[in-house]
């Protein structure tokens, strides 16, 4: 596997664990509650990374070796976890979660993608020309940008509980 395959992998295999970590078994008040409108919630955003599982990653993936700019990647729908989530548990979502992962990271090493097809491109609905690069490497930050996302949402619900420190805790927008 190529070193930077592999460095991805590092991180983007770690991603189910550390959400287990953090949220299995917290209670409502943790993962529900969102940093303000138009955020996502911990239970929001654990949907949100099903459905990029489902329908994202592998599949743009797919698509580049497939078609490469011919056709463009299909439409993502970053909402799609509203309805897809509904009457599920967040231990439901953190073990869906958990396989899809399993099994895309397994499907992606088996690609055995070579230094040439990571320059293989394809087309983004809205951003144009990317590679599979480029994509791996936007996996790889998608899940740490939810990541902060979770805590960010965590955090903020004790943004007041704080008190004076608040001003220093960068996580935490200032009063």
């Amino acid at each position: 596997m190529l070193p930077e395959i592999a460095r991805s992998v590092e991180v983007l295999s770690r991603t189910p664990a550390v959400l287990r970590a953090l949220l299995g078994g917290v209670s409502e008040f943790w993962s529900l509650n969102n940093y303000g409108e138009a955020t996502f919630s911990p239970f929001d955003v654990v949907g949100h990374l099903i459905h990029g599982e489902r329908t994202n990653w592998m599949t743009r993936a797919r698509a580049i070796l497939e078609c490469g700019e011919a056709t463009p990647f299909p439409p993502f729908d970053r909402y799609a976890m509203y309805e897809d989530s509904r009457g599920k548990s967040l231990a439901e979502l953190l073990e869906t979660f958990a396989s899809l992962r399993t099994k895309n990271l397994d499907d992606f090493r088996a690609l055995n993608l070579t230094p040439e097809q990571l320059e293989l491109r394809g087309t983004h609905p809205n951003l144009g020309s990317v590679t599979m690069r480029e994509l791996l490497a936007a996996w790889v930050v998608h899940d740490l940008g939810h990541l902060h996302q979770i805590a960010k949402a965590m955090a903020f619900q004790y943004r007041d509980a704080v008190g004076p420190w608040r001003e220093l805790l960068t996580i935490l927008p200032k009063s």
